[in-house]
């Protein structure tokens, strides 16, 4: 790894430090120990979008995830920034069926 990729690491002190790659994947949680938290975001053009955010774990499990909530809310939508974003306002109808699958699920701000 170059050192220009290495974000936030000026110097060390410590004779012993070896810098580890912080791209790891966590492992992911199960639904029981997710606390997630749903937003309503407002975009431009008075646009909305219901945004699940605090999820852990992979990346592959949260993209699976955002394709059965799309589905559920039969509206397009988004993984990124370790985020699941669907186009409308589907707070309630995500939030019950996170809840039904076992995971912990609230309304955030927003």
């Amino acid at each position: 790894m170059s050192k220009k990729n290495r974000s936030g690491i000026i110097y060390s002190t410590n004779p012993d430090f070896e810098f580890n790659d912080a791209d790891e994947e966590a492992e992911t949680l199960p639904p029981n120990q997710q606390d997630l938290r749903v937003w309503l975001e407002r975009k431009g053009g008075g646009k909305v979008s219901t945004v699940v955010k605090g999820y852990v774990g992979k990346v592959s499990d949260l993209e699976v995830l955002g394709k059965l909530l799309k589905n559920l809310c039969g509206s397009g939508g988004t993984v990124k920034d370790h985020e699941v974003q669907i186009q409308g306002d589907h707070r309630d109808k995500v939030i019950t069926w996170l809840t039904g699958k076992g995971y912990k699920a609230k309304k955030a701000g927003g």
